[in-house]
């Protein structure tokens, strides 16, 4: 039978400076073809913010300004980089696997500005 997939973030907090890159991160295990970022304000639905499929990277639709996605498959982990935080990017992030249901995905770095 196949290993369960599952992924977890690094931290459950980051703070950034205003300005200043800031990574997020989340470790997995199993087999996983794509990683999703997804960003939720208080009293909004998430927002999908990239996608890395197999090596190949899908943006929103238009996409995010400043950020960038990094799978690092030498050991199962995938980043979020913000390449200058701002205010506005304070808000719940979630990593998701691909294919992913709610149960795959992992809230992951409330980030504070």
């Amino acid at each position: 039978s196949r290993a369960a997939e599952v992924i977890t973030p690094y931290s459950a907090h980051e703070f950034a400076v205003e300005g200043e890159s800031v990574t997020l991160s989340c470790s997995y295990t199993g087999s996983v073809r794509g990683v999703h970022w997804y960003r939720q304000y208080s009293g909004s639905p998430p927002q999908f913010l990239i996608l890395d499929y197999y090596g190949k990277v899908t943006d929103a639709d238009p996409p995010v300004a400043g950020i960038s996605i990094h799978h690092r498959k030498d050991n199962s982990s995938v980043d979020l980089k913000i390449s200058s935080a701002a205010v506005t990017d304070s808000a719940v992030y979630f990593c998701a696997l691909e294919p992913h249901s709610d149960r795959k995905s992992s809230a992951c770095c409330t980030k504070s500005v």
